[in-house]
């Protein structure tokens, strides 16, 4: 059976001496993948559609295992980001985080919605770290978690001094701080910043300008919340951080 989806190339591995095998995240079905033959060869008319980050229209032979990839037409290649080595690996950590993340064939409109809107902008030049951030943010309930953003996480204060806690899933105010000797301390920009991003449209992101000792301690909060509950273990994470210090030292 053929299947046409639209969808953005989320995993692109190669396949014995020629082929590829590509997962596709798409709109109407959720993650699919299937094999890409002869896309290795540099005239193949598959070789620019099965290219990670790659948007399009894709049609499948599904089969018992992997289906194949017939044909595809490329919406948009975003070579904005192919072509900038920070861009790059932002992205990749996002597609692998989706990959990851998510089960083969089940749809989920609005995380495709916000995967190709995140592209689109960091395709643009908006800030990755920011985006990064709101992505992380919102891929939380994908996986299964739900931290308390809007109140506190013990008495269900929404007034006071605020601090995220990892231990109580969430915010503590500063009544509750005894219960979590090892919370975490952030700024009042860093909590507002920890609640917008969770809740926010990003249809509706505006100009957002973080002082980089805020987006340290965004970084730091994310990070090890992602580590204590996520059980995701990625590569481009690490190869991020790895750039990201780098940066810091030029």
């Amino acid at each position: 059976m053929l299947q046409k989806i639209e969808g953005i190339v989320v995993r692109s591995t190669d396949y014995g001496e020629s082929h590829k095998v590509v997962a596709i995240f798409s709109r109407e079905a959720g993650k699919i993948s299937g094999v890409a033959r002869g896309a290795k060869k540099p005239n193949s008319r598959l070789s620019a559609i099965s290219q990670l980050f790659t948007y399009g229209h894709f049609l499948l032979q599904a089969g018992q295992g992997l289906g194949t990839l017939q044909q595809g037409e490329i919406i948009a290649a975003f070579k904005g980001i192919k072509e900038d080595i920070f861009k790059t690996a932002y992205t990749a950590y996002i597609v692998e985080m989706v990959d990851k993340g998510t089960q083969d064939r089940q749809p989920n409109p609005y995380l495709f919605e916000l995967l190709l809107q995140t592209l689109q902008y960091i395709d643009e030049g908006l800030d990755p770290d920011i985006l990064t951030f709101i992505f992380e943010m919102k891929m939380l309930p994908v996986l299964g978690l739900y931290p308390e953003m809007g109140k506190c996480a013990i008495c269900g204060s929404t007034e006071g001094t605020f601090s995220f806690s990892i231990r109580e899933n969430g915010l503590i105010c500063h009544r509750c701080m005894d219960h979590d000797p090892h919370c975490l301390p952030l700024s009042r920009q860093s909590i507002r910043l920890l609640r917008l991003f969770y809740y926010l449209d990003l249809n509706r992101l505006g100009s957002i300008s973080v002082k980089p000792e805020t987006k340290k301690e965004l970084k730091m909060a994310i990070d090890l919340y992602y580590e204590e509950y996520s059980g995701l273990y990625l590569k481009s994470k690490r190869f991020l951080d790895q750039l990201d210090s780098l940066r810091g030292k030029l």
